[in-house]
This record gives C-alpha cells, structure tokens and sequence, in this order.
C-alpha cells in the first residue's frame, strides 16, 4: 500500500509544480497587458497635445491678437495728442488700419454694492460703436453717460464681479445702459483696459 501511496504522490507532485507553472505564466503577460493602455496614453498624450494647440488654440489666439491693436490704437490719448500736435484734423479721412470709432472712459471708481463703502472698483475702458461720430456723441452727453456708468458699476457687488465671466456680463450691461439712455443703438462694444477691486 505504501507503494502505491508514493506513486500517487509522485504523479501528484508535477501535476501542482505544473499548476504553479501555469498559475505563473499567465501573470506575466496580463502584466503587460496591464501596462499597455498606460504605454498607449504616454505616446499618443503629447501628439494629442500638440494637435490641439496647433489647431484650436493658437489660431484662436492668433485672430485675438490681430483684432485687439485695432480697438486699442485710436483709443490711445497718445496717439491722438500726437495726430492734433502735428495739425492733422480729427475728421480727416481714415486709413485704413485705424478700427471702429471709440470713446475713453478713465479711472472711473465706484463703491461695491453692499460692502458699506469699504470695497471699491477702479476702471478704466473704451466703448466702439458703428456710428462715426461716438466720440461727439458721448462728449455732448457726458454728464448723462457717466451717470449711467456708475450706476451700472455701483450696482454691482464683490461676489457679482468673483463669478466666471462676470466682465463678459458687465460689458453687456454698460452697452445696454448706453444704448438705452440714448436712445438708439451707437455703443457696440466695450473693452476694459484697467480693472481693480479693493
């Protein structure tokens, strides 16, 4: 009997060493195969990458650049002392590189809406419009349109202006305010070159 015990035994003995064999083998592939997505992720990451920004974010930026010197030249104090300096007439012809009309509104400061006087907003921004003449227009109307300006700005409070997008809604408030209060469409854009909340 005790023989026949060690054959059982023995043919026991590489059917488990099989068993750990094959229990090993499988490991090292599903290893691998564990790995590979992150193999994957790793070298197609920066080709991905580099599609987006070439394709969607730099044109983006690219069209953003060449319209913003547009806006901001004839805005510029500078440029139009320089312009009446030299006896060049305001209403003279316009090139073509010069943008749409516009008119400055400089360091504009107003009290936030419920923080009792201790928080305010410092500004400064341009307004373009389609009509030729919004600098004449926001000129005779000086009075009526800065009154309009601080009661839109002062309307606002801290956590209005600590939202995302809060200067997007804020441009579209002063055009609106603007056009209102005159009566017809001429403010078509507004573009803050200085904005600080204390």
């Amino acid at each position: 009997m005790s023989a026949k015990t060690e054959n059982k035994e023995a043919l026991a003995a590489p059917e488990s060493g099989g068993a750990e064999k094959a229990a090993v083998k499988p490991e090292g592939p599903s290893v691998l195969q564990a790995w590979i997505p992150a193999i994957i992720a790793v070298l197609i990451a920066p080709a991905a990458s580099w599609a987006v920004a070439q394709f969607a974010v730099l044109p983006h930026f690219r069209q953003a650049l060449q319209e913003t010197p547009a806006v901001a030249a004839p805005g510029s104090a500078s440029g139009e002392a320089k312009a009446e300096s030299k006896g060049e007439s305001k209403g003279g012809k316009k090139g073509a590189d010069e943008g749409p009309p516009t008119y400055a509104f400089d360091n504009v400061v107003v009290n936030l809406a419920g923080t009792m006087g201790t928080r305010y907003l410092k500004t400064s921004f341009i307004v373009t419009g389609a009509d030729a003449d919004i600098k004449t227009i926001f000129t005779e109307k000086k009075a009526l349109l800065t009154d309009v300006t601080i009661n839109v700005l002062s309307s606002l409070t801290l956590s209005d202006l600590e939202e995302p997008g809060s200067k997007n809604v804020l441009r579209e408030k002063l055009i609106v305010a603007y056009n209102q209060a005159l009566g017809r469409r001429v403010a078509t854009q507004v573009y803050f070159s200085d904005f600080v909340v204390q």
